[in-house]
């Protein structure tokens, strides 16, 4: 009998009875690859939900989902409050960003400390080599069970002779299914295998957790319908050699998507960071072309320090580089410092750039990237112990933005003098041992952030 094949992209999954050299689903370019179909067996498991009846939207029970701590805080916070049993999480990073060591300490951890089994399955190493890993983190346990595996079959047999509360898959792309011809990474097998590995969570209650790569240009490697699969996407961001790293919730069915966990990376593993802001404020006396500006992830406030560095150059076009800001809202904002305060910025190369890597996308940074590149060309330091922070419209306007007064009680904890913010926010604010300086436009900002004498 002739074996059914089917060309697939290996970016987004679209599949085809012909060959394109591009892909009609994502635009790329010689990703579609051929692949065996797998014939439908009759003995399919059933839906999950094939014996339920629809009923009044009223009348179905809630309760509050039973959790159980990672015994890690940061962790607990992107996840929500903790882990839900029966749900399938995705944790996707670059290589050596600390994926693996994350989810062997919190096997560890909740081990430990819970008395919960354990089952860590892993593709990609031995089990020697997670036992050397685990030596290094300090992450033995007595109910944390290691096996290095690869077929699915065989490790939903130990998840059913084990019965582990907690399953950590290292990594998806290693894992296949035998009924599947296609090679171990390919879309087939990923998809039909995070499908299994769903099915098996939600069934027998089992929390599991997934390791996934991701491609050159940081996006999840495989099919996108993996993340539609699972219940929660977590993120690590963050330079392989620097020193801190981000946890972001890109999805999550058990709480907001909004939080980030802070991890900071030591010879003994991630440890967790609740303390952040200190960590990314400088010790130092501020230099021309930087500002303190308090950024909100989720419900947590940071003090960020953005840096700004203006110089003239002969080249056309001069470069506008960032690596914590995205460069078009810094190319808006360049283009109203030109109209409205009348810098000539159109000669100058500009830099940008946020201490510690922290990825700044939140309008109400706007003021504060206008200040520190104002504060650059004018060669003027901004005044000491002040944050700024308030949204810039494209008439020179400064817009009122939200959680301010979580801005400005972290400003005040930590010892900050002064506000510059949008008058509407400064009307709503009722301020103790903190001045604040409401401005409505860019150019009473300037003028407040940088009065006259500070230069350098």
């Amino acid at each position: 009998m002739k074996k059914k094949t089917a060309f697939v992209c290996q970016e987004c999954g679209y599949d085809s009875a012909k060959w394109f050299g591009k892909c009609p689903g994502c635009g790329r370019w010689n990703t579609m690859v051929e692949e065996i179909v797998a014939a439908e067996s009759p003995n399919l498991p059933k839906s999950l939900a094939s014996n339920q009846k629809p009923v009044p939207i009223d009348e179905v029970e809630t309760e509050d989902l039973p959790r159980f701590s990672t015994g890690s805080s940061e962790l607990d916070r992107v996840l929500g409050g903790g882990v839900i049993p029966g749900s399938l999480v995705l944790i996707v990073g670059d290589p050596g960003v600390g994926k693996s060591s994350l989810t062997l300490k919190i096997s560890s951890n909740v081990s430990k400390i819970l008395n919960k089994k354990v089952l860590y399955v892993t593709g990609e190493e031995s089990s020697r080599q997670v036992r050397m890993r685990a030596n290094r983190l300090d992450a033995l346990a007595k109910d944390l069970f290691v096996v290095s595996e690869t077929n699915l079959a065989t490790i939903e047999t130990h998840a059913m002779n084990l019965k582990p509360e907690l399953l950590i898959i290292d990594s998806i792309q290693t894992i296949f299914k035998p009924e599947i011809e296609s090679a171990p990474g390919s879309v087939s097998q990923i998809r039909e295998c995070a499908a299994e590995l769903l099915r098996l969570s939600k069934i027998h209650g089992i929390a599991t957790f997934v390791i996934g790569h991701v491609t050159k240009d940081g996006s999840l490697a495989g099919p996108r319908v993996l993340e539609h699969i699972v219940d929660t996407v977590l993120y690590f961001e963050g330079e392989r050699n620097g020193e801190f790293r981000v946890l972001r919730a890109i999805k999550n069915r058990f709480g907001a998507t909004s939080e980030l966990g802070l991890f900071e990376m030591r010879d003994v593993g991630l440890i967790d960071v609740p303390d952040a802001s200190k960590l990314f404020l400088s010790d130092r006396e501020l230099d021309t072309g930087t500002v303190i500006f308090p950024t909100v992830e989720g419900t947590r406030p940071l003090l960020v320090e953005i840096q700004s560095l203006v110089a003239k150059t002969a080249y056309v076009p001069p470069r506008r580089t960032s690596d914590s800001v995205d460069i078009k809202r810094i190319q808006l904002l360049l283009a109203v410092l030109e109209k409205r305060m009348h810098l000539p910025l159109g000669s100058c190369d500009i830099y940008v750039k946020s201490a510690g890597g922290i990825r700044i996308d939140e309008p109400a940074a706007d003021l504060a990237l206008c200040v520190a590149i104002a504060s650059s060309f004018a060669n003027r330091l901004v005044r000491s112990k002040t944050i700024v922070f308030g949204e810039v419209g494209l008439s020179g306007e400064v817009r009122a933005v939200s959680q301010a007064e979580i801005r400005v009680a972290e400003a005040r904890k930590l010892g900050f003098e002064r506000v510059v913010l949008p008058a509407k926010n400064a009307r709503q604010i009722s301020a103790r041992d903190i001045e604040l300086l409401p401005v409505e436009t860019i150019s009473d900002a300037l003028k407040t952030s940088m009065p006259r004498g500070e230069s350098v």
